[in-house]
């Protein structure tokens, strides 16, 4: 049975709606928290490695150490094409982790708003969600990594996705987020929301108008992702 090994930096940002799809596909699941129990040796060894988003930055290594040892487990992941999936900051860490810039955005990005995708995304697991309009939680963006594809922009964040071979896949946007369970996004992101002013009702209207028609696309992206990547694996 292949492990899919879930390294979480908050406890509420994690799998989601990709759970269904990783289970179906005969995965076993494991977790581990960042600073606590993600010893590089497991992050390298993973069968697949989903980097799951959290408040804080690529570059807040001299605040956080362990982000350094991650940074160089993805690092070593991506160099022997491993299957690797970035969420958010998971995607922020994997494009440091190719020698990619990542910074502050010029604005927070919060709430609902679609994509648009790129020839080559339109061509990716990513055609599936079209332009629906998918969840945006993040202040701080990337460049294009040398050797990614660029995938996705948004209107206000030009890199919203790349893939590495069919092996790797990093994405900007929430996805995963099951919205159902918003309220722990909510909770746990307060302080945040609160300065950059977000109408909570009207995040929460948002999400329960766009949450429950993105939610089987977004275990389609997986899914097809996930069968993409073994069919592409040698052997």
């Amino acid at each position: 049975m292949p492990r899919a090994l879930v390294l979480r930096h908050v406890a509420f940002e994690d799998l989601g709606l990709f759970e269904g799809p990783l289970r179906q596909r005969g995965y076993a699941i494991e977790t581990v928290d960042a600073g606590v129990d993600a010893h590089p040796r497991r992050l390298r060894s993973a069968d697949l490695l989903v980097i799951c988003g959290g408040p804080i930055s690529a570059y807040d290594a001299d605040r956080y150490p362990y982000l350094s040892e991650e940074i160089i487990a993805i690092r070593d992941r991506l160099a022997a094409r491993a299957p690797t999936l970035g969420l958010c900051l998971g995607a922020q860490l994997m494009a440091c982790a190719m020698g990619a810039r990542v910074y502050p955005g010029k604005r927070k990005e919060l709430g609902w708003a679609p994509l648009q995708l790129t020839e080559a995304g339109c061509a990716s697991p990513l055609a599936a969600v079209g332009d629906l309009p998918v969840l945006h939680w993040h202040g701080d963006t990337f460049d294009i990594p040398k050797g990614a594809t660029w995938l996705a922009a948004s209107a206000d964040t030009p890199h919203q996705a790349f893939s590495v071979g069919h092996h790797a896949l990093a994405l900007q946007f929430h996805l995963e987020m099951d919205p159902t369970r918003v309220e722990q996004w909510l909770i746990g992101h307060a302080l945040e929301l609160a300065e950059a002013g977000i109408n909570l009702p009207a995040l929460r209207t948002a999400t329960a108008l766009h949450g429950p028609q993105l939610a089987p696309i977004a275990r389609s992206v997986l899914t097809t992702w996930l069968d993409t990547m073994t069919a592409r694996r040698p052997g």
